[in-house]
């Protein structure tokens, strides 16, 4: 797993990245909350609307609990899975 400080240490350049890509992301839309998973290397994308209550940083969590739950799902046997998920402000 990488942690913050290996991201910063490098050239501007993320560190090379093995295995299965999953990008998550929890949005305020127009329409309501949203949050997507989107597995870049099994091209499988997901989509969920939330309820009306539901704060961007819960959709964010919400969005990474479904990411894990689809990696499991898929029962691939990649030995190395990354998730990114980006935290704006």
């Amino acid at each position: 797993m990488l942690t913050r400080k290996d991201w910063t240490r490098s050239s501007g350049s993320p560190p090379e990245i093995k295995g299965l890509v999953w990008y998550t992301d929890g949005s305020k839309m127009k329409e309501g909350i949203e949050a997507g998973v989107y597995g870049q290397s099994v091209k499988r994308r997901l989509s969920f609307s939330l309820r009306r209550y539901t704060t961007v940083f819960q959709a964010e969590i919400y969005a990474i609990f479904a990411c894990v739950h689809e990696i499991q799902f898929q029962n691939r046997p990649e030995k190395y899975v990354s998730i990114c998920s980006v935290r704006r402000h």
